[in-house]
């Protein structure tokens, strides 16, 4: 028995693990640390169709086990991206997502489209980065806004997995509209508004003045989340992210509902984190004799 089989829908992984979208870099940066075809999958830093520099330094801050950041979504553009990047993950066997983003709805399609053709799985539409359309700030705290980009992404050719923000009252209402629009997976969840003062300079620690709170302490924040959007839609596959460090967290994410997880914060620390919260994760199930299939959605009862 492959007690640590996996799949998000109709994409089989070969474990449940992936890296969260900024955690491993755009390529295979991680490659030294491990066999990124051990893991379930990478996904890669956002995308825009467009190079783009980010938000002013400094862009991550520590905050007690959690971190702060306000990169703002750098990166250097789908086509270069497809030409520097993905032929080096390419070879490493490994199971691709290419997570995109863009400053209004047209160019989140734009981006869905400039991928199409490309050696990944999936697209993860980062919906719950800062936009310029609406008035929420947030695509992901629009339910209307969030159906737009999964239409917007259609063309692509992929399978569509939706990332969506914890900052909203309405999560269960905005995972609706993506999923009626046509997502395929809910990503469950980004990070948590915050920010921090540095009492020295009386300023913000910031550039970007506010920034997405990660780590361990949102744990809790993202396993509420899984388990609701779980008891909601019974049948949609649903990846868990935000706070895992552990086998144990990750055990706990998937008996949430979770079909797969990412780690993300874990890795800056320790970027061997994937590969050992996974061989936790088979331990677990070694010592239960259980699968990770067999236990999917058990808290639910």
């Amino acid at each position: 028995m492959n007690r640590l089989a996996a799949s998000v829908g109709e994409i089989a992984l070969r474990a449940p693990v992936l890296t969260a979208a900024g955690s491993g870099g755009l390529g295979a940066e991680l490659s030294e640390y491990g066999d990124l075809g051990e893991l379930g999958g990478v996904v890669v830093k956002s995308l825009a169709t467009f190079e783009w520099e980010g938000n002013p330094a400094p862009r991550v801050v520590s905050s007690g086990d959690s971190m702060i950041n306000s990169v703002g979504l750098s990166g250097p553009g789908v086509a270069r991206w497809r030409e520097e990047y993905l032929p080096e993950l390419a070879r490493t066997n490994v199971t691709t997502v290419a997570s995109i983003w863009g400053r209004s709805v047209q160019e989140f399609g734009d981006a869905a489209l400039a991928l199409r053709g490309a050696e990944i799985a999936a697209i993860e539409i980062n919906a719950s980065c800062p936009n310029l359309e609406g008035r929420t700030g947030i695509f992901a705290h629009s339910a209307s806004l969030t159906a737009e980009l999964v239409h917007a992404s259609k063309d692509s050719g992929f399978p569509l997995w939706v990332k969506l923000s914890p900052n909203t009252p309405d999560l269960l209402a905005i995972a609706e509209a993506a999923l009626q629009a046509g997502a395929d997976a809910l990503v469950l969840t980004n990070t948590v508004l915050g920010m921090g003062i540095d009492i020295s300079t009386r300023r913000p620690t910031l550039g970007g003045l506010v920034g997405g709170v990660s780590g361990r302490g949102i744990f809790p924040v993202a396993l509420r989340a899984v388990y609701e959007c779980r008891a909601a839609f019974a049948e949609t596959p649903i990846v868990g992210v935000g706070g895992i460090s552990s086998g144990e967290d990750a055990i706990a994410m998937v008996m949430a509902g979770a079909n797969a997880v990412e780690v993300g914060t874990a890795i800056f620390a320790e970027p061997r984190s994937p590969w050992r919260i996974q061989r936790e994760m088979m331990k677990w199930c070694d010592l239960e004799g259980t699968s990770l299939k067999e236990i999917c959605g058990v808290a639910h009862g």
